[in-house]
């Protein structure tokens, strides 16, 4: 199969991820409102997997217009708690809630991919990864985020397990690539699979 990659994505770690695969990519931010989109589809009663496909989806859509003949690679990541469904936090009262509502809690993390090619689509995926929060106090999530600052503003669950995040946990479950929010191993073997890289 001919044609370029290109990531729709501004994420610095799925490109980072990419890269670091030695894979040949260009990359795009897509421009399309989030939250209007999970608002109308958590409404029709869509799971936090099925949510992810769906903003995955439509960010390779809404890239593949200016790249119709190459493949394009959309993702998108939720984060759910039972059936409360987490966004990224507005400002730092929101993420010093987010993380008093984790604490001692496990929550899902679900990251989709959508590999599409002008009208169609190649490929829909979603991995998943189970995240056990320690219990936590409020002194250590004020110091904690004063520590962090507004990079706790970037992550749906106001953390980054690259960094100093790796603190509020006591188990995962789940690979790496699905926590940064673009499951390689899959995403490679699929690659492999429609001959875009070497096998």
């Amino acid at each position: 199969m001919t044609g370029s990659l290109v990531l729709a994505s501004a994420s610095p770690f799925r490109r980072m991820l990419l890269e670091n695969a030695g894979i040949a990519f260009k990359a795009k931010a897509a421009d399309i409102d989030e939250r209007a989109i999970e608002s109308e589809v958590e409404l029709q009663g869509s799971s936090p997997e099925e949510v992810a496909l769906i903003l995955a989806e439509a960010k390779a859509r809404n890239v593949g217009q200016a790249f119709p003949g190459d493949i394009i690679i959309g993702s998108d990541q939720t984060m759910s708690l039972g059936a409360r469904v987490y966004h990224k936090p507005r400002d730092m009262n929101e993420a010093r809630d987010h993380l008093l509502s984790l604490s001692g809690q496990v929550h899902q993390l679900n990251s989709g991919i959508v590999l599409t090619r002008g009208r169609d689509i190649l490929w829909r995926h979603v991995s998943s990864a189970r995240m056990s929060v320690r219990p936590l106090h409020r002194a250590f999530i004020d110091t904690h985020l004063a520590r962090v600052g507004t990079k706790a503003l970037s992550s749906v669950g106001a953390y980054q397990l690259e960094g100093e995040g790796i603190q509020l946990f006591d188990n995962i479950e789940g690979d790496y690539f699905t926590i940064l929010g673009l499951p390689m191993l899959p995403l490679l073997a699929k690659l492999r699979e429609l001959r875009v890289i070497d096998a």
